[in-house]
């Protein structure tokens, strides 16, 4: 064998080159003005498309309007003059800038600030007037900053998010091959021009606006992008309407070819193709609300309603009843607004949003460093849900990089690396003239081919257009060189010319062809009289059924019978459990092949033709694992997510290749004839699916199931299967049963269904799934139906994409929980002791604002922060219908653990102040309008000092009692011995960062002069900074208690009650 960088035949220029190009001129100016008129330009892209003319023209007319050559397509002058027209890309619709302005102002909790901010605003004039309280004006004024930065943060956020993601997009290259100059080229999808041919196959994206004229008689086409339609339309070289976008000689850009291969001339590129032109017309894609989103604004609504009947039943009860018993109580209206608003702020958790919004420039970061583009951010928040994983073999769980390895005869199998040394060692080397067969039927039914621009490359190194599998056999054929058996690839090309094709698709399992002999050729000497020949590739087992002979490694044919079936089906079987994906290698004499029949009769004749078939031989062909494979398995296994292989592969390969990759580990594999066992003890029969799922005392168990299998299973066999197998390899399935497969295990079990994949195949199941991920090495329609794509085809990314999705989610809750026990509960405690006890109010309305604004939203990120726990990747996965951001257990950690803790202290430091200054409880509790001129012989303006000191120590205890809170939040169940912020595993350098900027922030509020003149806050003694910090050391203390208890007594009423 040589492996020389050799040109074939079917990469030099056309015979009469430049004839054709001379003739093609002249012609143009001939007959040019007889043909129909070219479309006009329209500025109206709905006129534009409706003038569209190219498929009523015959096939030579649109070469000739388009100035190409059906062989040698543009010259490279031509292309140059074109490319001036613009590079093919569509422009995206215009962004109406004004309504995310409104979205970024008012989003979130801000329209909750604009109502606070309205109101103060009022109180401060005219409610406050004829002496409006400065405090008043200075609330609204940070009020309103609050707003500006909120907003200025989530523009920030969302631009960020979005050039990111922009950026990782751009590292997907759309390529399209095109014939230029005589030869068949992988080009940029951008540099295409007017006048172009492009070659299309099974897979392709149509990259622009096409006129068909070449196709095989399979060719289908998805438009679903396009016009909404579920089913493929057949394509046509005639037209088939008048109407552009119904006719079917036409392939528009944003379709994808399902099934066959067709030639395209290029009539519009970019922004005048069919699709720039609606793009124009539909303007602004509609917003939609992410899933983590959707659960935080039904957080938002729940909490905002809250919020505001408190604020409204605040004044209700100064008008009804604090105003008329007790008269000079909260003397004006505008002290019982400024003393109720804190109803809109305590309860507002401000920094939720914000940590939602950061959370997805978080996301976009870490998938950009893993080169994984992500469609939509909220997919990844998704895929830590995942509980079922079904994944495709080749090139997902595989390489994808296909070797044929082994040949085999009736009489003899080789390995390819031995190939020259047995015909070397053989006495005659016709011994093995059945290679000669073989070569010639791998070459001539293969529809892969090499990329011209690569020709001068070693052939392992060469760029290839095709399915794996035809490239395997591509690269051994090309290379394959037996001068002593006449076996030379670029003769052999150039000997014969294909009269007809029908590619493989997932039903047949098959690929045909028609081959034509041009000239006499040695060799092959046993059936050289026949200058036709049908040659069949494909799946053994659909195959070998239709064969009646069977050839020798000599060339010899002999009878088919039932031994020789047997020896070659132990073979097969033998290679498949190695992991080796085998093919048959068949052909069959035509001599009585009718000239000049449609490709619909063609069609039909070779179906029936598929018959007495002489099988040449088997080829096995190798795909390794991916090395990262195994391990990536393991991972996701260990997450409680059931990983299942769903392949168009033989049984045998796919229990092979799962064996490997870990997704088979059971020694004894069940089959259909036990599932059909277990139904039968209808334990499945009365459930409901929801609960259908296997249970953690549950054995492991093993299936594997064919295509003809899942076809024939019932609801209950369903049932069995999804409930009790943990390991399942689905094999020779067909895409509408692995879309099947995946539709049945989501009815069940609350799963949360991913599937990856690469291929056409592949497609329906991705749409299908909960979450698709393809591979970027896949096809363009693979890679359209995904929400994820590996551009590094990463298999090692998706359990990191499971691991973020569980960590954004666990993040936000333990900011739901760090911000509402002190920011939420402890303040909204001292405006009821305001309003309903007759207190003066603990907390004034600017500190109350300040610090759900400032100092816990500064803590709160540093949440957002936090590395995964332990334990993350060996939890179970979220059920997404049942667990929430907020439950039961959350709010019973809020207000009846951490709240309970916290506000009792903060007014415990109130309490022991005022005692301090000669006033016990009860002169502080119940004082309504006694506290006044006189009171216990002080005056107004001392007890004002005293309630403004008191307010500053309630605010100081509030902000150091939240480093306790933080620290015990930081971990749901792990001690913060083994998780601190500062070194370790889990170092998280925001949380002490976000420490002193809290307690900077509090200094400042206390000691800043403006701020003292305008918001009444003041210095406090010494001996109250002190207290805070040991309430916040008792509240970690306690709450490690009860983790070690959770830890010590999983199933303890605790460990139930744990969050």
């Amino acid at each position: 064998m040589k492996d020389s960088p050799r040109k074939s035949s079917e990469q030099e220029r056309a015979p009469g080159y430049g004839i054709q190009i001379s003739y093609r001129t002249l012609s143009i100016r001939v007959e040019e003005k007889n043909l129909p008129s070219k479309a006009k330009q329209s500025a109206d892209p709905a006129d534009a498309i409706a003038s569209i003319d190219v498929h009523l023209l015959a096939t030579d007319e649109v070469y000739t309007r388009y100035s190409c050559h059906p062989t040698v397509g543009l010259e490279q002058a031509a292309v140059q003059r074109r490319s001036k027209d613009g590079r093919n890309v569509i422009s995206p619709p215009p962004t109406q800038h004004w309504k995310k302005i409104l979205n970024y102002i008012f989003g979130g909790f801000n329209f909750l600030m604009w109502i606070a901010f309205i109101v103060t605003i009022l109180s401060y004039k005219p409610l406050g007037e004829p002496d409006p309280a400065a405090v008043n004006l200075g609330v609204a004024v940070l009020l309103m900053l609050v707003i500006i930065i909120s907003a200025t943060f989530y523009a920030w956020v969302d631009w960020n998010a979005s050039r990111i993601m922009k950026s990782i997009k751009s590292l997907i290259a759309h390529e399209a091959a095109v014939i230029r100059d005589g030869k068949q080229q992988l080009i940029l999808a951008t540099d295409i021009v007017v006048g172009d041919i492009v070659v299309l196959s099974t897979g392709d994206r149509v990259p622009a606006d096409l006129r068909i004229v070449a196709a095989s008689s399979d060719l289908r086409i998805d438009r679903s992008l396009l016009t909404g339609e579920s089913d493929m339309i057949p394509g046509s070289l005639e037209a088939t309407s008048d109407n552009a976008l119904e006719t079917r000689n036409l392939a528009l850009t944003s379709t994808f070819v399902t099934q066959g291969t067709c030639n395209g001339i290029v009539f519009a590129t970019g922004d005048r193709t069919v699709m720039g032109r609606l793009v124009k017309m539909s303007g602004e894609t509609k917003f939609k609300l992410t899933t983590i989103q959707k659960e935080v604004w039904f957080f938002t609504k729940v909490i905002s309603s809250i919020a505001f009947t408190m604020f409204g039943l605040s004044l209700l009860l100064f008008g009804v009843w604090l105003r008329t018993t007790y008269p000079g109580y909260d003397a004006s209206i505008s002290v019982a607004i400024m003393n109720s608003i804190g109803c809109l702020t305590a309860f507002v958790p401000q920094g939720l949003p914000v940590c939602v919004a950061l959370s997805l420039t978080i996301i976009a970061r870490r998938m950009s460093k893993r080169h994984v583009l992500v469609k939509n951010l909220a997919t990844i928040e998704t895929l830590g849900c995942m509980s079922v994983l079904c994944s495709d073999k080749t090139g997902t769980l595989t390489a994808g990089k296909m070797a044929v390895e082994s040949l085999a005869f009736l009489d003899r199998h080789l390995l390819i690396s031995e190939i020259d040394e047995k015909i070397g060692e053989a006495p005659d080397p016709r011994f093995f003239a059945g290679l000669s067969a073989l070569h010639h039927t791998a070459r001539l039914c293969n529809g892969a081919k090499f990329d011209s621009t690569t020709a001068d490359k070693p052939i392992q190194e060469r760029n290839v257009k095709g399915d794996p599998t035809d490239t395997a056999l591509l690269r051994f054929s090309e290379a394959l060189s037996i001068p002593a058996l006449n076996i030379d690839t670029p003769a052999l090309l150039s000997s014969w010319k294909k009269l007809f094709e029908i590619p493989f698709n997932s039903k047949n399992k098959w690929m045909l062809s028609v081959v034509q002999e041009t000239k006499t050729t040695e060799g092959d000497i046993a059936e050289r009289n026949s200058t036709a020949w049908m040659l069949v590739k494909g799946a053994p087992d659909m195959l070998v059924k239709s064969c009646t002979s069977v050839m020798k490694s000599d060339g010899t044919v002999v009878p088919f019978d039932e031994a020789a079936r047997q020896q070659m089906s132990d073979l097969q079987s033998n290679w498949s459990s190695e992991g080796q994906r085998v093919l048959a290698l068949c052909r069959k004499p035509l001599d009585a092949l009718k000239p000049n029949l449609s490709p619909n009769d063609m069609e039909e004749l070779m179906y029936s033709e598929i018959c007495n078939l002489t099988l040449v031989g088997l080829v096995g062909i190798r795909d390794p694992p991916r090395p990262d494979v195994p391990a990536s398995v393991a991972v996701i296994r260990r997450a409680g997510v059931r990983v299942f292989m769903v392949t168009g592969d033989f049984k045998l390969t796919a229990v092979a290749i799962a064996r490997q990759v870990g997704i088979i580990t059971q020694h004894i594999v069940d089959t259909i004839d036990d599932v059909k066992a277990a139904a039968s003890e209808k334990h499945f029969a009365d459930v409901s699916l929801r609960t259908i799922k296997p249970s953690d005392e549950d054995p492991i168990r093993a299936l594997v199931l064919t295509g003809e299998d899942v076809s024939t299973l019932t609801p209950i066999d369903w049932n069995i299967i999804v409930g009790q197998y943990t390991e399942i390899a689905f094999a020779r399935t067909t895409p509408d049963q692995k879309m099947k497969i995946v539709e049945e295990i989501k009815a069940r079990g609350d799963n949360t269904v991913a599937v990856t994949g690469d291929g056409v195949n592949d497609a329906p199941a991705l749409k299908a799934a909960d979450i698709g991920v393809a591979m970027g090495s896949g096809s363009d329609v693979a890679k359209e139906a995904a929400a994820l794509i590996l551009l590094n085809n990463d298999f090692a990314s998706i359990p990191v994409a499971i691991e973020m999705g569980r960590l954004v989610f666990d993040n936000l809750k333990k900011v739901s929980l760090y911000l509402m026990p002190v920011g939420s509960y402890t303040e909204f405690m001292a405006v009821v002791s305001n309003v309903v006890f007759g207190m003066q109010i603990p907390l004034s309305s600017y500190l109350q604002v300040c610090f759900s604004i400032t100092n816990d939203v500064v803590m709160s990120i540093s949440l957002m922060y936090e590395k995964a726990e332990a334990d993350l990747m060996m939890r179970k996965p979220r059920n997404a219908r049942t667990d929430r951001l907020t439950d039961w257990k959350l709010f019973f950690q809020i207000y009846l653990f951490l709240g309970l803790m916290s506000w009792p202290c903060a007014m415990s430091m109130w309490f022991v102040y005022m005692r301090q200054q000669g006033l016990g409880f009860n002169d502080v509790f119940l004082a309504y309008n006694n506290w006044a001129e006189g009171y216990h012989g002080y005056t107004l303006e001392q007890l004002n000092h005293f309630v403004y000191v008191g307010q500053c120590i309630y605010y100081v205890t509030m902000v150091f009692m939240q480093y306790g809170n933080l620290l015990a939040i930081r971990n749901r169940r792990v001690s913060l011995l083994q998780s601190n912020p500062l070194w370790g595993p889990r170092k998280n350098y925001a949380v002490p960062i976000g420490m002193v900027a809290t307690a900077l922030i509090a200094v400042i509020n206390l000691y800043g002069p403006g701020l003292q003149s305008v918001f009444n806050t003041t210095p406090i003694p010494g001996m109250f900074w002190g207290p805070p910090f040991a309430f916040a050391l008792g509240i970690l203390c306690v709450d490690e208690t009860r983790k070690l208890i959770v830890r010590t007594y999983p199933k303890s009423i605790i460990a139930k009650m744990a969050w």
